[in-house]
């Protein structure tokens, strides 16, 4: 989890290909409305997030129903959107890796990528809206700026996944 820029895409390739796990890039079940959105500089409303979320709900419920672990790339700005992925049933079961940096390097990293939707005129509003994990939600905070490779150790190691 983590603003835009902050590497989950990256981080959480890394951390699925050692650990053999199965691997959802979050992106890919926003809605057409949403891309659009967000691709001309507006941000997302809970409003427009909700469907999203409950797609990628499902899909961990699914993976979990069947016993393969798996990897979510997904923003998860609010503790009440955690809520929606995590689940009543799943606590415990789903855990974070908030990915955090300076608001500095998350923009040098949005202005270097090419191709991608979210320009980084709404990474102030991501960083506003961001709610750090709080001391009941199963995770763990890595402070991006190492190398992906050490990032991805970091994510395994403090979230016990091998």
């Amino acid at each position: 989890m983590g603003v835009s820029g902050s590497g989950k895409s990256t981080i959480a390739g890394l951390v699925a290909e050692r650990l053999r796990w199965d691997l959802l890039e979050g992106d890919e079940l926003h809605p057409k409305a949403n891309i659009e959105k967000m691709s001309h500089g507006i941000p997302l409303t809970d409003d427009d997030r909700r469907p999203w979320l409950g797609a990628i709900a499902r899909w961990i419920d699914e993976r979990i129903r069947t016993g393969r672990p798996a990897l979510v790339t997904c923003s998860s700005l609010k503790r009440s959107y955690r809520d929606i992925l995590r689940g009543e049933s799943q606590k415990g079961v789903v855990a974070f890796a908030l990915l955090a940096g300076s608001r500095e390097l998350l923009m040098q990293r949005m202005g270097a990528r090419k191709g991608h939707f979210m320009p980084a005129s709404l990474l102030d509003s991501q960083i506003a809206t961001l709610e750090p994990l709080q001391p009941d939600e199963a995770g763990a905070v890595i402070d991006i700026g190492e190398s992906p490779i050490e990032e991805a150790e970091q994510v395994i190691d403090r979230l016990r996944l091998a």
